[in-house]
């Protein structure tokens, strides 16, 4: 399993160049990637997609190419620019009387002024030279987003742990819930009779049955039970199968999340509620981590 966050950086070297990719990656839903690199490596786009398709399944990934020439380079004039400077220094010239010629040494400071040639399209070699630097950053990133990756297991592992210990305390509770509607029901009927001075009425035992299962149909958190339990577990599962699980862990949490907020709706007992609002603290948590799962 590996984490969405992570860094790699990769170079590469000819006779004629130098090249070093950096990746940099972060928590997303799907696939994004971003390319920074200069015009030159326009070409090369579709390639570094693919290997980072190839290799990455989720996150932002941010991909900076920086390309430098090493052999010998050649300049040339910017004419356009330069001839608009001095049309309008000279045009400046008449409007003030200003006295003086345009200097060489101003032109050559002019931002543009003069670019270096290049040869359009990139060189096999050089292209190469990208591929290879691309492919040692993708290890790099790959490595330490499987050092985080083991980091969230075993952060998961411990909060699932704690979901475990707090189930078996709402299940004991639930099992005693009938005779607890029953003792209370027989009490708070028995107190308004004595009230009223009717004590001597005997209850009628089969509709205080009837009441008390009603009230127990409606708190039942049985299937809740049963249903964190099995999330649970397979939650687990998924955590020890490893490989692209951050989608299924996120749909696990939801359903987590669901079963503690019925449980909480369903029950009056303050033991089990407190149980329950430990377990949606645990599970909000866990989401927390698997949103940087791959």
């Amino acid at each position: 399993m590996k984490s969405m966050t992570g860094f790699g950086r990769g170079s590469a070297a000819g006779e004629s160049f130098q090249v070093s990719v950096d990746l940099k990656t972060v928590n997303n839903r799907f696939l994004d990637v971003h390319l920074r690199a200069g015009a030159e490596v326009a070409s090369v786009e579709a390639m570094v997609r693919r290997r980072v398709g190839e290799r990455l399944s989720r996150g932002r990934v941010e991909v900076t190419i920086n390309l430098d020439r090493t052999n010998e380079t050649t300049y040339e004039v910017n004419r356009p620019l330069i001839a608009g400077f001095i049309e309008a220094m000279r045009s400046a010239q008449r409007e003030f009387s200003l006295a003086g010629e345009p200097d060489v040494n101003v032109l050559a400071r002019l931002p543009g002024a003069l670019q270096p040639v290049r040869n359009g399209a990139l060189t096999e070699e050089v292209a190469r030279g990208i591929e290879q630097a691309l492919d040692q950053a993708l290890d790099e990133l790959n490595q330490m987003r499987e050092r985080e990756g083991a980091s969230l297991v075993a952060e998961m592992a411990s909060r699932l742990d704690a979901i475990e210990r707090r189930v078996p305390v709402v299940e004991a509770v639930a099992g005693e819930l009938v005779e607890a509607y029953r003792t209370r029901l027989q009490k708070r009927i028995s107190e308004l009779l004595a009230r009223d001075g009717l004590e001597i009425i005997e209850l009628d035992q089969g509709r205080l049955a009837q009441e008390v299962a009603y009230l127990a149909d409606r708190s039942d958190i049985s299937e809740e039970i049963a249903r964190l339990k099995s999330h649970v577990a397979q939650f687990r599962e998924t955590l020890a199968a490893g490989g692209e699980a951050g989608k299924r862990l996120d749909f696990l949490t939801q359903e987590l999340n669901r079963e503690a907020n019925t449980v909480l709706s369903k029950s009056t007992d303050l033991a089990i509620k407190e149980a329950a609002l430990s377990i949606k603290a645990e599970v909000e948590k866990l989401r927390e981590q698997v949103q940087n799962v791959e």
